[in-house]
């Protein structure tokens, strides 16, 4: 071969192997900056994170006042066929259905005071005749169940101005008193509006649809005395609406981290 020739072949290879190898650097540089733009496995840990969050933002604490009753079996069923835990504030109303107390706290729900005679002339007449009936049903519960519950509601929510009627200022007493004795009160801020036994299923449901929406947390009021069988008629509706929406669903629990439910006193 020529030595011209040789020259130009070698200046070819030399060449030709300048590019492969820039454009080799040009590919690992590529991979290096491709991997600085990947998530670190703490930022996928961190990602993680804000979608449970964001899976558990919106929680119910779905809760049964008054009961229990006629209607309270049916209401279990439901709930468990839906595998949907609550809270129950229960009264001595219907001896009758006392064993069921046990049912519910088998089932897996929670438990809480709503004072055992309902009759607001008795237990807002003075602090000492609240606590004992709160006594009263609080040991009924511990009876049928072995639990002691400090979870109370107030009939009628501490909001109410019904009790002016029987004592002025009694539940700004009744809640200091209850944070005394080592109590935690509940109200709510959602209702199905079944206050009223005279309102139809349908619009129970129209009513617990709009008490929630825009909101993250929600303590809803329902009720499964004597005269809520609209709220059993509208119950599987209403769960299956807010199933789809995303609602997480949970009992009150006797925690430091629960969210408390407060009404403004106006007595």
């Amino acid at each position: 071969m020529e030595r011209k020739t040789y020259g130009k072949v070698l200046i070819c290879c030399i060449c030709f192997l300048t590019l492969i190898y820039g454009l080799a650097r040009m590919d690992r540089r590529n991979r290096i900056n491709e991997r600085k733009d990947q998530p670190t496995m703490a930022q996928h840990r961190a990602l993680d994170q804000q979608k449970d969050q964001a899976i558990v933002q919106r929680v119910m604490y779905l809760t049964f006042d008054d009961g229990p009753s006629k209607h309270t079996k049916a209401i279990l069923d439901i709930l468990d066929q839906y595998q949907i835990k609550a809270t129950f504030f229960v009264t001595g109303a219907d001896e009758a259905s006392f064993d069921l107390l046990t049912e519910i706290h088998k089932r897996g729900h929670a438990l809480g005071i709503h004072t055992y005679s309902h009759a607001y002339s008795t237990i807002y007449s003075s602090v000492d005749a609240y606590f004992q009936d709160v006594d009263k049903v609080k040991n009924l519960i511990y009876e049928k169940t072995g639990v002691t519950t400090h979870i109370l509601r107030f009939p009628g929510g501490s909001s109410n101005t019904v009790s002016r009627n029987y004592r002025q200022g009694i539940m700004s007493e009744l809640a200091k008193e209850c944070e005394k004795r080592g109590y935690v009160y509940y109200d709510w801020n959602g209702e199905n509006g079944d206050g009223d036994p005279s309102l139809s299923a349908d619009t129970l449901y129209e009513k617990a649809m709009k008490s929630c929406k825009g909101k993250q947390s929600v303590m809803m009021l329902m009720h499964d005395g004597a005269g809520n069988e609209a709220t059993l008629q509208a119950l599987e509706r209403t769960l299956e609406e807010w199933i789809a929406q995303g609602w997480e669903f949970r009992i009150i629990e006797e925690s430091d981290d629960m969210p408390i439910f407060h009404h403004t006193i106006a007595n």
